[in-house]
């Protein structure tokens, strides 16, 4: 998986890129909903199998041309190169019910997942990649605001 600099270099060709052709960008930033219990619960290792679990039943649900990165922590960003806001949204959403369904265990003990996503299109003209991520961000935390498990 790519890492936090690979992103912030991707997301800054990908901007490019799509102005120049006219076309979408869309950014997805997933949060593992209440990580640090996971690891108080189950413990750090299984923590690491979570993300683990998680970024690879996202990697399955994303397109070849998609890039998914590690943001930080339990955090991860997916760049959605001539991905409309709309079709940003369901693909949010179906990450979204993948993971809620899929059953995480470690050492044989079933652990309950949840994520939230924000999402953010690349909207006017003049739109640096750090606006977009801020988008994306807010829109995270909305959704974590508003009860988690779902995308905003």
């Amino acid at each position: 998986m790519h890492n936090r600099r690979y992103f912030d270099e991707a997301i800054e060709r990908e901007l490019s890129r799509c102005r120049r052709y006219g076309r979408a960008l869309s950014l997805l930033f997933i949060d593992l909903d209440h990580f640090k219990r996971i690891n108080d619960t189950f413990g750090h290792l299984a923590g690491d199998a979570v993300l683990k679990e998680v970024a690879s039943a996202i990697q399955k649900r994303i397109r070849k041309e998609d890039l998914l990165s590690r943001y930080g922590g339990e955090e991860f960003a997916v760049l959605t190169p001539e991905i409309d806001h709309k079709g940003a949204q369901a693909m949010g959403e179906k990450v979204r019910k993948v993971i809620e369904k899929h059953e995480f265990s470690f050492d044989g003990e079933v652990i309950p997942v949840t994520i939230s996503c924000g999402v953010a299109t690349l909207g006017k003209k003049g739109d640096e990649a750090a606006a977009l991520v801020q988008r994306a961000d807010e829109k995270l935390y909305e959704a974590k605001e508003s009860g988690r498990n779902k995308v905003c």
